[in-house]
């Protein structure tokens, strides 16, 4: 048992604070910055234990979007208006749906030959289609877009497996749990807005 919990724990650490993250995103709250914040600092060095290398570059991109996430749902809707009113959940713009189509296919085309050419990786596809699409979904929260749900749900089904194959069988679990977490999410979101 102490072997397993040592093999573990920031396996372990990062789950629990990935499920506070998720619930904090579910209740719209932006508390969910300061908890993301802690989970990547640390998930940086789980994933580069596990030879996830894009999963591991990814947080510190993730780093930089919570501090952008943090202001950008405290800042004034208006530079029109007075007082402070929180970001509102809004449509992700169909005018950028195809520049981040693209952005996130070359991403993608770049991490797998880095990660195919450049690394040991055994799962160059997986780990850089999930770090490529996470891109815009840490984007597309930051801004607080409804439509981020659904990227998260195609992110988090794909990533489950990627975790299990790579022996985190705690943070993929999560992970499974963040699917059924995105679907409802989307939901009360979508319930908000109105």
């Amino acid at each position: 048992m102490e072997s397993f919990l040592a093999a573990h724990w920031l396996d372990m650490l990062t789950t629990a604070l990935g499920l506070a993250y998720i619930l904090l995103e579910y209740r719209a709250s932006i508390w969910l910055w300061a908890v993301g914040f802690a989970m990547q600092s640390l998930g940086i060095v789980l994933y580069y234990q596990k030879g996830l290398y894009a999963d591991c570059g990814m947080e510190f991109y993730y780093l930089a979007m919570t501090v952008y996430g943090w202001w950008n749902w405290t800042r004034k809707n208006s530079s029109l208006t007075a007082h402070r009113s929180p970001l509102k959940i809004t449509h992700f713009p169909l005018r950028l749906a195809l520049i981040w189509t693209v952005i996130t296919l070359g991403i993608w085309l770049a991490l797998y030959l880095f990660l195919a050419y450049c690394t040991d990786s055994r799962v160059p596809v997986a780990d850089s289609f999930t770090t490529a699409l996470s891109f815009v979904g840490i984007w597309a929260l930051a801004r607080k877009y409804l439509e981020q749900w659904l990227i998260w749900i195609v992110v988090d089904v794909v990533t489950c497996c990627l975790y299990f194959y790579k022996d985190i069988p705690f943070k993929a679990s999560l992970y499974a749990l963040y699917v059924v977490i995105a679907i409802l999410g989307y939901r009360k979101w979508r319930r908000m807005m109105q």
